[in-house]
């Protein structure tokens, strides 16, 4: 591979802000996009030669070959692009089944792709033929990318732009129905900066009352002085279930202590607890528990300290994955407050925001 830009190249990243921004509120001016939720990837292409590389700069082309077919059917023989790795469930894009594809058999891969294949969200233009394009403003590589993926078709899409502030808040509440993650705001007379944060995201943020069940010990802990590391959250489902619906971390060192004496009158055996059945591998299969080996932990360490499930906490988070009492936490959840005042059957599923569906092709295509 011979290409004007190279890897490994890490992508530009983006700041959070409260509110979508006045396209005016920079010199030069805005423009925004749809933010998507799946796997961002520099694409890089020369002829038959073709590397999708992670945020990281791993390479993901094993665990994507039918991206990387489509890479070679529509990409310009020559180039390197910034984009997103989405798969799409119904009328929604789906982390679930993406996250599936990062599996070692390449005969799981190879069946995971047929059933649910991949799309490629291009947003960016870094390289095309012999030019980089990283040191020119984005208005400048937008329109070289449009006029590069004139003719792309599914699964290979040009993501949408506008540069009407009013527009990208419709974005911002519409599109969460089809599984988008909020909006992003771009300088259009930026250069493209690699690792640098220069973008501005918007995403949803919200609070839940939640069950603390249990919790893990900090990696630092020790049995001299022993540190929470993260609480173990839970909801009520219509059967009474208590459902694990993810965790909450970020304390400092000294709370972290504190917690751990805090928490101390609430300890239960395993056998005495909603989610004492979490080694079982049918229970596991059957219900949420926490504590199971994945793909993603490995042999880590999953043990917890069950806790009488008698405190509430609320925590802020951004979005739910999954649907119905199945749902839970896209990421970890930010410790607000303590909720004495809330009885623990009262933390329900139906205190969460109903998001209103959206047809994801209106976003695609539109």
């Amino acid at each position: 591979m011979d290409l004007p830009v190279m890897p490994p190249l890490r992508p530009m990243l983006a700041k959070s802000v409260k509110g979508v921004p006045a396209a005016d509120s920079v010199p030069g001016g805005l423009v925004y996009e749809p933010k998507w939720d799946g796997f961002r990837a520099i694409v890089f292409r020369d002829g038959e030669e073709v590397v999708i590389a992670s945020r990281s700069t791993k390479e993901l082309g094993r665990y994507f070959p039918d991206v990387e077919a489509a890479v070679r059917e529509q990409l310009p023989e020559r180039c390197v692009v910034d984009a997103e790795i989405v798969t799409v469930v119904g009328d929604r894009l789906d982390f679930d089944t993406l996250s599936q594809r990062i599996h070692p058999a390449a005969s799981r891969v190879t069946l995971l792709a047929e059933q649910t294949p991949a799309s490629l969200v291009v947003f960016d233009l870094l390289a095309l033929g012999e030019e980089s394009y990283l040191d020119r403003p984005l208005a400048e590589r937008r329109a070289a990318l449009e006029q590069a993926l004139a003719h792309a078709h599914a699964p290979v899409h040009l993501t949408r732009t506008t540069s009407d502030a009013a527009q990208a808040e419709q974005w911002f509440h519409q599109f969460e129905g089809a599984g988008l993650d909020g909006v992003v705001a771009k300088r259009l007379d930026a250069p493209y900066a690699p690792n640098g944060r220069t973008m501005l995201k918007v995403k949803h943020a919200r609070t839940a009352d939640v069950v603390v069940a249990g919790y893990r010990l900090h990696k630092t802990s020790t049995p001299e002085e022993p540190l929470l590391g993260s609480m173990l959250l839970g909801l009520y489902a219509d059967d009474g279930r208590l459902q694990h619906v993810g965790v909450c971390a970020s304390f400092s060192a000294s709370r972290r202590a504190e917690l751990v004496a805090e928490l101390e009158p609430l300890q239960v055996s395993s056998g005495d607890h909603p989610w004492g059945a979490w080694q079982d591998e049918q229970a596991q299969a059957e219900g949420r528990l926490p504590g199971g080996q994945s793909r993603w932990s490995g042999t880590k360490d999953l043990s917890f300290v069950p806790l009488r499930p008698e405190r509430v906490v609320e925590v802020g988070y951004e979005h739910m994955e999954g649907a119905g009492d199945g749902a839970r936490f896209r990421h970890t959840a930010q410790f607000k407050r303590w909720r004495p005042d809330r009885e623990p059957t009262s933390c329900t599923y139906a205190q969460l925001e109903e998001v209103v569906r959206y047809d994801l092709a209106e976003v695609l295509d539109g």
